[in-house]
């Protein structure tokens, strides 16, 4: 995290120079695709973490296209990858003995439209200082739920610890709102907070209300799904682990599915859609002229110019 913090404020403080080596005419000539890069913070919501708890936020790498459809409007194309994270053990004290946990690295692609709050008028140069905007669209997410088993990582997913098969590729709706900041004609500085729906609940492999039967799942009551599915005799072996006394088996909860909620401080450069020279403002000949020059850097006359009257 700290690498990641120490190259996302070298880039942040380096890459506003490089737009005043544009010359004047690619100033004249209108942008209208962005491209973006930062990074952030990303926050999970799920069974392993206490409600309306901040819990611990995970870090975040961000890249993006935008096209100006409209003044106001874009479309957006988007690639996250982020990590999350859940674990009873720094949980209150009554969900400490489930003692389940998971972490992820993640992968997610959104294609949204935005909608700014004010217009610019004129071309990108002259765009506001600063601006909001709102978003919303669909997106692909991938993920992958797992844990730590007597020092080895171990992916849940494969070992079904609730007797269910799921997917590890899922839809997601994200909807959220930024403010951007002109830093000079080529670049902005956005910040940005984006919810994430999901339809899956097993982001961290946690969803059945009940603990299964052992012997139904993958190697039966030996085997490791069913060591990594309950793992309340891990933090006391002497069986007094009831985290929900009305509910003595309870894992999980299925009515609310999982989601994120993921903040990206990020850089916006206005890249222009053709490269070439650009066309010098007096590179023609001026409409009217009826002179032209000659070798030796002398004018023709028309005869007759000087004809007196």
């Amino acid at each position: 995290m700290q690498k990641i913090v120490t190259i996302t404020l070298t880039i942040l403080l380096a890459v506003p120079f490089f737009g005043f080596s544009q010359s004047f005419y690619s100033v004249r000539r209108d942008r209208n695709l962005i491209l973006s890069g930062g990074t952030g913070v990303t926050k999970y919501y799920g069974e392993l973490v206490n409600p309306n708890s901040i819990g611990k936020v995970r870090p975040n790498i961000y890249a993006g296209a935008e096209y100006l459809i409209l003044p106001r409007i874009s479309a957006r194309l988007d690639a996250t990858w982020f990590q999350l994270s859940g674990s009873d053990a720094i949980a209150d004290a009554s969900r400490r003995s489930r003692n389940l946990s998971f972490f992820s690295n993640n992968f997610e692609i959104d294609f949204t439209g935005s909608v700014r709050i004010f217009a610019d008028e004129g071309t990108y140069a002259k765009r506001r200082p600063y601006n909001f905007y709102g978003l919303g669209g669909v997106g692909l997410l991938y993920f992958n739920p797992k844990t730590r088993y007597q020092g080895d990582i171990v992916a849940l997913q494969p070992l079904q610890t609730e007797g269910v098969e799921y997917s590890k590729i899922q839809f997601v709706i994200p909807m959220g709102f930024g403010v951007t900041v002109k830093i000079n004609p080529f670049i902005n500085f956005a910040l940005e907070g984006v919810l994430r729906k999901t339809f899956t609940d097993h982001l961290d492999d946690v969803s059945s209300f009940n603990y299964v039967d052992p012997a139904t799942l993958l190697g039966g009551v030996d085997g490791l799904s069913a060591k990594l599915a309950d793992r309340r005799g891990e933090f006391n072996p002497d069986g007094d682990y009831t985290f929900d006394p009305a509910n003595p088996d309870r894992r999980g909860n299925p009515e609310t599915d999982d989601s994120y909620f993921i903040v990206t401080a990020k850089l916006q450069f206005y890249v222009p859609t053709k490269f070439g020279a650009s066309k010098k403002l007096y590179n023609t000949k001026r409409k009217g002229s009826k002179s032209s020059r000659t070798k030796g850097g002398m004018y023709k006359v028309r005869k007759g110019a000087y004809k007196r009257r």
